[in-house]
């Protein structure tokens, strides 16, 4: 295999680049409200890093009703089209702290720049946060066959930059994508709370505190 770049650094979306959790959340509360189904206020951290009909799945497992999958279509792409209207008012002011600066320090050294999202609505969102054109390669769920904490779509960002998953760095907020990294073969970073990532190889609070060299140096 010939090596377009020597390392690569893929990042997760949600949480990680800019927190759509919140718009996330509030269209799941809105269906669960309009198809009577309970919703658990904890509901927020269990559905970091799942698809949106794992997503879907584990909303509907707190019902007694049963649901055939022509609906459950439908309700997800009521949900999806509640998010999707929310993102109309993103902007570059919506970008968490130290991203910008992490995504263009991992450009300028002239390493693989991948995206490696649970979110159909990736480059979406990357559009409107107006840092799409970094990125040598995307990878959302519209392109795999299965998500997180599979490891699939870390493995399909590395192969997509000719990069050996052991030269690739993983970047995730969520339990299940440091999973997906780790099963990947990769270096795992956990954006936020050591007590809730501690399978990561390196925790760190935000991007603020990524530095891409020196993680580079802890690679075997």
């Amino acid at each position: 295999m010939t090596l377009r770049f020597t390392h690569a650094f893929i990042f997760d979306l949600d949480g990680v680049i800019t927190d759509t959790a919140t718009q996330h959340l509030q269209a799941w509360h809105n269906l669960a409200l309009e198809i009577g189904v309970p919703f658990d206020p904890q509901m927020g951290e269990k559905l970091k890093g799942l698809s949106r009909m794992d997503s879907l799945e584990l909303l509907l497992a707190g019902s007694k009703r049963h649901f055939d999958d022509r609906i459950k279509q439908q309700f997800a792409d009521r949900k999806n089209a509640a998010y999707v209207q929310s993102l109309a008012r993103m902007s570059a002011a919506d970008l968490l702290p130290g991203a910008l600066d992490a995504l263009q320090a991992v450009r300028a050294g002239g390493w693989g720049l991948a995206l490696a999202s649970a979110s159909k609505n990736a480059m979406t969102v990357l559009d409107r946060l107006g840092i799409a054109h970094l990125f040598h390669h995307v990878v959302d769920a519209a392109r795999i066959a299965r998500g997180k904490p599979d490891p699939e779509t870390f493995l399909a960002a590395a192969q997509a930059l000719d990069v050996f998953p052991t030269r690739c760095i993983g970047i995730e907020d969520a339990v299940a994508g440091v999973q997906s990294i780790r099963s990947a073969g990769m270096f795992a970073v956990g954006i936020g709370s050591a007590e809730v990532l501690g399978a990561a190889d390196l925790v760190l609070p935000d991007l603020t505190a990524l530095q891409p060299e020196a993680l580079l140096r802890r690679l075997p």
